[in-house]
């Protein structure tokens, strides 16, 4: 019997032993659930360019001016500043160049982080329109009015910055990320009008020609808004990744969507890519 005792206590002890030396017990099999191999931590710098589109809805962005100039005027009664003028929406092309810098925290294989990003290009572009209508009966004045209405706006955007919180998940060299967060932008903006009226008691009349010496009356209200260097806001979202090449190096691709809700209604849409470190 006490020989029976004594065999199964030295089994107990070499189990343990080997149990103690098995990964499982250790740790080991949960550092192997740890995909990252690649220290994500720290400030980070780098350069990029990129190729992106810009989107303007210039629909309705007059219309205040219009109804401005034309405020107790009598053509208001044909409702000239709500006419739809048709300017629309347009769309441009552009090469763009930058720089982004950014902070990272890393626990295991969740990285969590602040950016900036910043690009210099050519975003925007420029509608006008024009729409003459005469009014089917004579207005309160007791004249018919042929009005003929030039608009035109145009958005520049030279520079946009954004500001965006990361979400990533490591895996081994590669950082696919999401973000979001607020965008700052440098446009001049441009809105101009041009109003002609011209007036008499009859139809005919009232659609002659100024130049005849005879009626109708005619006469010509403009009105221009210039803003240069002005500030525009916005936000932005996008899907990125980023690679690790070797030490502190990293290539990045990323898709980046912006809308500035200004007076001309502005979504920029670009693909990056690139090269910085991480210290």
């Amino acid at each position: 019997m006490r020989r029976f005792l004594l065999a199964a206590v030295m089994c107990g002890c070499v189990s343990a032993a080997n149990a103690a030396d098995l990964p499982i017990l250790r740790g080991g099999f949960t550092d192997g659930l740890t995909t990252s191999n690649v220290n994500w931590e720290g400030f980070y710098i780098g350069g990029q360019a990129g190729y992106g589109s810009s989107d303007e809805n210039f629909t309705g962005s007059n219309a205040n001016m219009i109804a401005a100039l034309l405020d107790h005027n009598v053509i208001q009664e044909m409702q000239v500043s709500s006419w739809n003028l048709g300017m629309g929406k347009q769309s441009a092309r552009t090469s763009a160049f930058g720089a982004f810098t950014g902070y990272n925290w890393q626990w295991d294989d969740v990285v969590l982080g602040l950016d900036a990003s910043w690009m210099h290009g050519s975003f925007g572009g420029t509608s006008s329109a024009f729409k003459s209508l005469v009014s089917g009966a004579a207005l309160s004045d007791g004249n018919f009015h042929d009005v003929a209405v030039t608009s035109s706006s145009s958005i520049s955007i030279s520079d946009m910055a954004t500001f965006r919180g990361r979400a990533a998940y490591a895996f081994g060299s590669f950082l696919p990320y999401a973000f979001g967060g607020f965008a700052l932008g440098n446009a001049d903006i441009v809105h101009s009008v041009s109003i002609h009226d011209q007036y008499a008691p009859t139809y005919a009349a009232a659609t002659a020609s100024c130049s005849s010496g005879t009626p109708p009356v005619c006469y010509t209200l403009a009105a221009s808004d210039a803003q240069h260097n002005h500030l525009i806001y916005g936000y932005t979202a996008g899907l990125g990744i980023d690679i690790n090449i070797v030490g502190g190096l990293f290539v990045r691709a990323e898709y980046e969507y912006v809308r500035f809700t200004t007076s001309v209604d502005t979504s920029i849409n670009t693909v990056r890519a690139g090269l910085g470190y991480k210290f």
